[in-house]
């Protein structure tokens, strides 16, 4: 199995640099993922590597953010990583808290889902 470590560190660095290509060799052929975001297209089951890419551009326009990794739980399974967000956020001050719970598959991630520690208000009205 791979170190769960570098799965949520990998997923760090595309959120905070853009680059995604660490994040998606590790991913399952049938990878997919689900994210809080209240916009159309986003509300549901996000599937593929391209898709990944598409949020990670997405988040990064409005977004320009540092996460700092609070804590981590894993098993053969799942993990779980907590971060604090901070950064701006359409230009402005913003800083949150988001949980990741990763489902593994042998060495590859299989999904992620997204949790958020409040509503993305920012979001609906950039």
């Amino acid at each position: 199995m791979t170190n769960n470590h570098e799965a949520f560190d990998a997923f760090r660095r595309a959120l905070e640099t853009g680059h995604t290509a660490d994040f998606l060799k590790k991913v399952t052929d049938d990878f997919h993922f689900f994210v809080p975001l209240p916009l159309e297209g986003w509300n549901q089951k996000q599937q593929g590597s391209e898709r990944f890419e598409e949020l990670i551009r997405f988040e990064r326009s409005l977004f320009q953010m540092r996460l700092t990794s609070l804590i981590e739980l894993e098993n053969e399974s799942y993990g779980m990583v907590v971060f604090r967000a901070e950064g701006l956020l359409n230009g402005r001050p913003h800083h949150n808290e988001l949980s990741i719970v990763f489902e593994f598959e042998e060495d590859r991630i299989r999904s992620f889902r997204e949790y958020v520690g409040m509503p993305l208000k920012n979001y609906e009205n950039p």
